[in-house]
């Protein structure tokens, strides 16, 4: 059996990180979505945040409810704070993007990459308690990370970027796994009383985001009825991808 040192956290966590980049695949097969169907992207991207965004929070009561209470409104904090600067910044382009969609971009990327500091400390502190809980942590976050990166891409393809370049924004937003896991990994003891803090700001982030960004997005372009149900079946999907796929690693 491998060693545990800080760089097989590193590797492991690494791992979890380049599994976000997955999510963009199935865009190589469907190609570039009409604008109608930009709708039901945007819904189906807040159906699965919201459900990533119910697992974070419910994984950070199980450590400190009051905790977890703090982060999500930190995390409010935080992502109001985010927009109200994004609206004040000159940012006509990000790549293929520009304007509004730019700004878009910008958010969700920052508001995924907030949230995987969480979970770069989450698999720090599990191979700091033992390497079973590790492993398992890195599985679990990577398979989890693959319906995340969906997430990302159906926000960005849709509004004209490339594949290849939405699965490196994909990996990128997962960055602070290996950066946060091996500091947790050796300091675990310090660590660990923050991560349902950092797991409720996450999740009080992307729950914002939902409902001030993406959602309305989608009503643009769909039904106040096509969106419920596609952010209700994709809530669906990914609890059910959560439940059954990860009880299983």
């Amino acid at each position: 059996m491998f060693p545990v040192n800080a760089w097989t956290v590193f590797l492991a966590a690494l791992i979890t990180a380049v599994a976000t980049g997955l999510g963009a695949l199935p865009f190589l097969f469907v190609g570039q979505l009409h604008r109608r169907w930009l709708g039901l992207a945007n819904a189906a991207a807040a159906g699965l945040m919201l459900a990533a965004s119910h697992a974070l929070i419910a994984e950070g009561t199980g450590y400190s409810p009051l905790r977890t209470l703090v982060g999500i409104l930190l995390g409010l904090l935080f992502v109001v704070l985010s927009s109200h600067f994004l609206d004040h910044v000159d940012h006509e382009e990000v790549g293929t993007l520009s304007g509004v969609d730019a700004r878009k971009a910008l958010l969700i990327v920052g508001v995924m990459t907030a949230h995987s500091f969480a979970e770069g400390v989450g698999v720090g502190v599990g191979f700091g308690d033992t390497r079973e809980l590790g492993l398992f942590l890195t599985a679990a976050i990577a398979v989890h990370n693959i319906p995340e990166g969906l997430a990302i891409s159906l926000v960005l393809v849709p509004r004209g970027v490339p594949v290849w370049r939405a699965a490196l924004w994909s990996i990128f937003s997962s960055l602070p796994q290996p950066i946060m896991a091996v500091p947790a990994f050796l300091f675990v003891l310090f660590f660990k009383p923050f991560l349902p803090v950092g797991l409720g700001l996450a999740g009080g982030a992307m729950i914002w985001m939902v409902f001030a960004e993406v959602i309305p997005d989608a009503m643009e372009e769909s039904s106040g009825e096509v969106v419920g149900v596609t952010v209700t079946l994709a809530f669906a999907a990914m609890l059910a991808f959560q439940f059954f796929v990860l009880q299983g690693v």
